[in-house]
């Protein structure tokens, strides 16, 4: 049974950050979408980024669509899909919502994205061309039909190949999947300590000051 982000297990594990300033993954030479904050991580989620990259086959890169986010921008998406959700289910309890929203977008106090501790990545050729992996990185439960879950029976086998082969790059250096959304890796966060057992996360939200000096 997949856990979601905001499974109380999650939300109780402690941190005890190491405070360790964001960098910039172009310049270690990972291929990103982004040039401001999405560009952005932590150093133990870029060594990882690295290794995991110079792992995979001859002429298949990682490419990283989103890695630090602000928390303005997560509360932002939160809102966003909460309401889109109440709409399509309004009899949902407030409860039920917590968990539909929590398989696309993290609560902001255990949000990876907002700690710099997590990427959205997909995989590209020599010429950026991306691979399939079976729907569009940031496509919902509802618009993928639930093909965004990384264990989707309801993909096809290239997708399944290519889902594959960055996981067998991603996990061997420490990366942990959230299991509902295929691009979405973490090292160092709740979610990851929780799924490794750890005894506590290492990075926590980054403060606005930091993280706009970074970028």
């Amino acid at each position: 049974m997949t856990t979601l982000i905001n499974d109380p297990r999650v939300l109780a594990v402690p941190v005890r950050p190491t405070h360790e300033p964001l960098v910039r993954l172009a310049d270690l030479g990972v291929r990103s979408a982004s040039s401001g904050p999405g560009g952005l991580v932590r150093p133990g989620v870029a060594d990882r980024l690295v290794r995991a990259d110079r792992s995979l086959p001859a002429g298949v890169h990682l490419l990283v669509v989103e890695g630090y986010r602000t928390l303005e921008a997560q509360c932002a998406i939160i809102a966003d899909y909460r309401a889109t959700l109440a709409a399509l289910h309004p009899d949902a309890t407030a409860g039920d919502l917590d968990d539909l929203v929590s398989r696309f977008v993290a609560p902001a106090q255990a949000a990876p994205h907002v700690a710099g501790a997590a990427v959205d990545c997909t995989l590209v050729d020599d010429d950026g061309v991306e691979l399939w992996l079976g729907t569009a990185i940031d496509d919902t439960p509802e618009q993928s039909g639930g093909r965004c879950f990384t264990g989707s029976p309801d993909i096809d086998d290239e997708a399944r190949a290519n889902r594959a082969v960055m996981a067998s790059a991603l996990e061997p250096v420490g990366m942990v999947n959230y299991e509902t959304e295929w691009w979405h890796w973490s090292h160092g966060d709740r979610y990851w300590a929780h799924r490794t057992g750890a005894a506590a996360a290492r990075y926590e939200a980054v403060p606005a000051a930091a993280s706009g000096a970074a970028a």
